[in-house]
């Protein structure tokens, strides 16, 4: 019995960087000329216009609520507790907002029907929960089973996702909110590393949620059926990306190489996946690439030999908001869901993170139907469909 992903609403917190300004306002706090011509240069390449913040600190004329400024203009770097505070302050609000959203959007579903909430973030800590307050401040059952997938990273959506199939699975009856909701701007720092700088010019906030059933999707209202999870490891990654919780926020490992680690390990990684399904690239209808960046995007489109046109909704994505980390593909397979036209369409989602850790995600995108969809050619999509594995999960 297959699970379908029947919505997905996203939400971003309300102050917006353009990515220039953050930029120089950065360089303004660089102690020397080296440091502020490499941020320019990273900045410059990022692919990034806009990112949005939990705070608006570095705006024009705005009373620092996290990140201060003593009488010569140097920064008083806040605490890590500091910015937990603001976490939990944040997370709270955002997550119950979102909820609040997706089940207002949402068709044939009510919030008396929810019984399971996963809640996946790496940016900050607190007990109880965004969870709890979910339920308590929206009115759901005090019955719903509740789980926290943290410190995961950028792929950690796919974790959530699989853990909801694996839940429709079991139980049938079984109606499944995942949120993935990242405050990643509390971890800015202001040093001369390299890694430091990168992370600074890539990561933002922001929230995405989803309703995950077995029951049939509302035939037109575009949706996603889960035919399928793979994790997969690149050890020669294992040091390039990582982080730990230092005293002024989380210290972040963000090497330059990810970039070509990925394009050097990842066409292997997705044909074993493929060869499992029976499949070959050339199936996939649709791919959607978590943007961690410019960089992973270019070298994912060369390693899998994409047309550039593939990697679209991703860039985009990128464009408009930056690396949110685990939230950011369900950004992604949202937008696909905007797009979605009257055919099926098989999808490919691939997310990294630390480790170096890969994991994939086979689709179908399930079609508005109409009174003429009959009429239209089979897609890839639609023709895996009549074979697709009857299991959710791998």
């Amino acid at each position: 019995m297959p699970a379908f992903v029947h919505h997905i609403t996203t939400l971003t917190p309300p102050f917006a960087y353009h990515q220039d300004f953050a930029r120089d306002r950065l360089k303004d706090l660089a102690e020397d000329e080296r440091t502020k011509r490499l941020i320019h240069a990273i900045y410059r390449r990022s692919g990034i216009v806009t990112r949005h913040s939990v705070y608006g600190d570095f705006l024009p004329d705005a009373e620092g609520s996290l990140f201060k400024f003593d009488e010569h203009g140097t920064l008083i770097p806040p605490t890590t507790g500091e910015r937990n505070s603001v976490y939990a302050e944040w997370s709270r609000k955002l997550a119950v907002d979102l909820a609040g959203k997706l089940l207002a959007e949402v068709e044939d579903f009510t919030k008396d029907e929810v019984t399971h909430l996963i809640f996946a973030s790496c940016t900050g800590f607190m007990n109880p929960g965004p969870d709890f307050h979910i339920i308590r401040e929206l009115g759901l059952p005090q019955s719903v089973e509740r789980y926290t997938l943290g410190f995961m990273g950028c792929y950690a959506a796919f974790p959530a996702l699989r853990m909801a199939a694996q839940f429709c699975e079991a139980n049938p009856d079984a109606v499944v909110l995942v949120m993935c909701l990242e405050l990643c701007s509390l971890h800015m720092q202001s040093n001369a590393h390299q890694d430091t700088i990168l992370a600074n010019s890539l990561f933002a906030d922001g929230a995405a949620a989803a309703i995950v059933s077995a029951r049939s999707p509302a035939p037109k209202q575009p949706s996603y059926r889960l035919d399928g999870f793979v994790s997969s490891l690149v050890a020669a990654g294992e040091a390039d990306m990582a982080w730990d919780i230092g005293d002024q926020g989380f210290n972040i490992v963000l090497s330059s190489y990810i970039p070509d680690i990925i394009q050097s390990s990842l066409r292997p990684i997705v044909e074993d996946v493929f060869q499992q399904k029976g499949l070959v690239p050339e199936d996939i209808d649709a791919w959607a690439v978590h943007p961690g960046g410019r960089a992973i995007l270019d070298k994912v489109e060369q390693s899998l030999s994409l047309p550039a046109t593939a990697l679209e909704t991703s860039r985009q994505v990128l464009r408009d908001y930056g690396n949110m980390s685990s939230a950011t593909v369900l950004f992604v397979l949202k937008q696909m869901l905007a797009d979605a036209g009257k055919e099926d369409a098989l999808t490919c989602a691939i997310a990294f993170g630390p480790g170096l850790t890969v994991e994939t995600a086979l689709l179908t995108r399930l079609g508005v139907s109409s009174d003429d969809a009959n009429a239209l050619p089979m897609s890839a999509g639609a023709a895996y469909a009549e074979h697709a594995p009857a299991a959710p999960a791998v």
